[in-house]
Parts: C-alpha cells; sequence; structure tokens
C-alpha cells in the first residue's frame, strides 16, 4: 500500500535579488513499512524536499507547483488543522540541526511533554504518565540520567545529547513516517552506530516508514530498502538498494559512489570533478551536463525523462535507444 506520493514538485526559494530554483520536478514515493534513502552531495534539495512534505520550508521558500499524497489526501491543499493533525500523529522529522530546532527558552521536558499532550492517546494524557513516557524515550535513545535531561534548558546539553532529544520527539509524534535528516550529525563515531541501529529497531518495532537522508553511504545501504539518487533538485536514479550500489547506472551515482570515503586502506577518492549548480541559473537540460564524463548535446537542451530498465529507473539519456551509437 502506498503511503506517500511526491508528483512533479517544483520548489524555489526568492532573495531580493534572485530566484533559486531548487527542486526541479522530483518525484518520489514511500510504502506502508519500507525504508527508503535519500542521497546525494550537500545542496542537492535533499532537506527541501523533506520540509516541503511537512509544508515547514523557511518563508523565503515556496512551493511552485506538483503534488503531495499522503495516504491518497493532498497535503498541499490541507487546512491548517487537517495538517497539524499529520506532524502530530502521522508524520515525525528528524532535523539535521537540532540547536535550531530545539526552543532555547523551554525545558526539554516542556517540549517533549508538548508532543506528547497532541501525539498519545487521550487515556494517556496524564502528566505523570506523559513524563514517564518521555524519560522512557530519552532511555530508549541512549541518554544518561533523563530526569536530569529533561530538567535541562537545550544549550545545557552537548550536540550529541541535543541530536538524541530530537530522535526522541520525532519517534513520540512519528506513528505511521519518519523522515530522517541526517540523524547522526554531530554525534561521535561510537554513538553513531548504536543510534542507526536504535533507529532501524524502532522503525521496524513501530511499523514505520522511513526516509532517510544522509551522505553515510553505508548506512543508506545498510537500513533502507529503496534508494532515490537527487542531483541539482533532481531524482535522476531509483532502484532497490543493493542493486544501485551493486551496479548504479546514472554517471552521477556511479561518481557518487565512486569518490565515497572508505575505511580499506585505498585512501579517499578525488571527488567529482567541477561544482554542484547555481541555483539562480542552473543548467538546461540534464542539470549534470557540465561535470557528466558521457554528456551529448542532447544533454544541453532537453532534460532526461525516467527511463525504465528491469526495476530500476534511471533519467539519463545515454539509456534512450535514439542517443545510442
Amino acid at each position: 500500500m502506498e503511503l506517500l506520493n511526491l508528483q512533479n514538485l517544483f520548489v524555489n526559494y526568492y532573495s531580493y535579488w534572485y530566484t533559486y530554483k531548487v527542486i526541479n520536478g522530483a518525484s518520489l514515493s514511500v510504502n506502508a513499512g519500507e525504508k527508503i534513502g535519500l542521497i546525494g552531495e550537500s545542496g542537492s534539495g535533499k532537506t527541501t524536499l523533506l520540509k516541503s512534505i511537512l509544508r515547514i520550508l523557511p518563508p523565503q521558500g515556496k512551493i511552485i507547483s506538483g503534488d503531495i499524497l499522503f495516504k491518497g489526501k493532498n497535503i498541499l491543499k490541507m487546512k491548517n488543522d487537517e495538517l497539524n493533525m499529520i506532524r502530530r500523529k502521522h508524520i515525525g522529522m528528524i532535523f539535521q540541526d537540532p540547536l535550531s530546532a530545539l526552543n532555547p527558552v523551554f525545558k526539554i521536558k516542556d517540549q517533549i511533554l508538548e508532543i506528547l499532550k497532541y501525539s498519545e492517546n487521550d487515556a494517556e494524557k496524564d502528566k505523570k504518565e506523559l513524563l514517564a513516557r518521555a524519560e522512557q524515550l530519552l532511555k530508549e535513545v541512549a541518554l544518561p540520567q533523563p530526569e536530569r535531561i529533561l530538567d535541562s534548558y537545550p544549550f545545557q546539553l552537548s550536540g550529541g545529547m541535543r541530536q538524541r532529544v530530537m530522535i526522541a520527539m520525532a519517534l513520540a509524534s512519528a506513528k505511521e513516517l519518519l523522515l530522517a535528516d541526517e540523524p547522526t550529525t554531530n554525534l561521535d563515531v561510537t554513538i553513531q552506530d548504536q543510534i542507526l541501529k536504535l533507529l532501524n529497531n524502532e522503525v521496524q518495532k513501530r511499523k514505520l516508514s522511513l526516509i532517510l537522508v544522509s551522505h553515510a553511504l553505508g548506512m543508506v545501504s545498510r537500513i533502507t530498502d529503496r534508494t532515490y539518487v537527487m542531483y541539482g533538485g533532481d531524482i535522476v536514479e531509483e532502484a532497490p538498494t543493493r542493486e544501485l550500489f551493486k551496479e548504479p547506472l546514472h554517471p552521477y551515482t556511479q561518481l557518487l559512489l565512486q569518490n565515497a570515503p572508505r575505511i580499506s586502506g585505498k585512501g579517499i577518492g578525488e571527488g567529482i570533478k567541477g561544482n554542484p549548480p547555481d541555483y539562480r541559473y542552473p543548467p538546461t537540460g540534464c542539470r549534470f551536463h557540465p561535470r557528466c564524463p558521457f554528456a551529448m548535446e542532447i544533454c544541453k537542451k532537453e532534460k532526461p525523462q525516467m527511463i525504465i530498465i528491469g526495476n530500476k529507473k534511471v533519467a539519463c539519456h545515454l539509456y534512450n535507444e535514439k542517443n545510442k551509437q
């Protein structure tokens, strides 16, 4: 059963002088209980895509066109009451920067209780029960001394502790879908693996769907079922995760995987030559063509459409029969 479906989404950001054309007709779907990976370089539009799902873009961001269907209902057409219900009881999000996501003038206790009050059932709205639930959530994300943390302000916690508080809060409101935007940011390496295992276990235990945004490709390959590759606001490839990592089709995906850091003694890749697109003046045609080693003349003129190859999809002119030489 399909839980979420983004169709042909366009998102712009506006400054006084410029229009930044960030999301360029992206489409993505998530089935109930499915774990999705979303990978790509920094600035490729991944976070903007997640924030669009909950309609929490900053004031300068605007969804221009497209549809975001959650269980068949269009989030972009929902009134505030219905949208708030989705945020409180159906979709939770782990933000990349917990310091800006947490309110600095309220204690952690007040912020978690506010979420639990609206996300839990009526029978669980007794304050003592909610406090016990809040403590349990903090324990589940490996935070010691939950009573002390609940009585702390965000600035009194380390970056890693704030991130784990954000994970606990997201789990409280995610009854069907969890959006995880770099969930191990600010965590030291000894905790990262523990948090990933925790996320995976919680998603499975609660039968949640997951969209995981990460630069840690090993993490994505381990815990997701299907992966989307994003470049310059475009979805350029989609495939079952194992098959995508084993045999990537799009030139960008190939370069991305080739240049991923490895602990194999082979050193670090040189990186993908060239720079990501300037969203003020994005390239015509395929946005990757200025950096692509296989670019053809058509790549500069026409945006490639998704082509189905087996159980994979790729947006690349190389796989269009009429362009093959």
